[in-house]
């Protein structure tokens, strides 16, 4: 299910083979994170992609994760990693201090490794707001990252082989 904003995105997903997706996802709004893990797996059984899902205690330690696992399993042939996590505002600044680390982490990844780090992280103002990114009026973020995993493993192995 495509966004508002991206009506092109289902379309025209690309048949690769062998691709594996290492989903390294958060534990906390677990039920919310949970659906997007789901709807990426859905995307990734229907077009033959493996997959592999890891969970850390937070949204921080999201990069922290992927840096190791692609430092220490370059054996795995990983084509892409995808970060799940659900940040909900609260009374305090924590909520910046998280969503700015995630977002600063997650770009550094892409800059620094052979492989994509697809951005699966929810940012919203209240859990309605989420509720609504896992299935409802904005779509399902998670089969959004996994079709954006799968299009960004075909480029970049296009790329590579040129």
């Amino acid at each position: 299910m495509a966004t508002q904003g991206n009506t092109l995105l289902n379309e025209g997903i690309p048949a690769i083979e062998d691709a594996f997706v290492v989903i390294v996802k958060t534990e906390w709004n677990a039920h919310i994170v949970d659906t997007l893990e789901e709807g990426a797996i859905k995307v990734f059984k229907e077009h033959g992609v493996k997959y592999l899902t890891i969970t850390v205690p937070g949204a921080f330690e999201i990069p922290f994760m992927i840096k190791s696992i692609a430092k220490h399993y370059t054996d795995n042939n990983i084509s892409a990693f995808i970060a799940f996590a659900t940040v909900i505002q609260g009374d305090t600044p924590h909520f910046d201090y998280v969503c700015q680390g995630i977002t600063n982490g997650i770009g550094q990844l892409n800059l620094e490794l052979e492989v994509p780090t697809i951005f699966g992280v929810l940012t919203v103002l209240t859990e309605e707001q989420a509720i609504e990114r896992i299935g409802g009026k904005h779509g399902h973020k998670g089969e959004e990252a996994a079709v954006t995993a799968i299009k960004m493993i075909h480029l970049n192995r296009k790329v590579l082989s040129t």
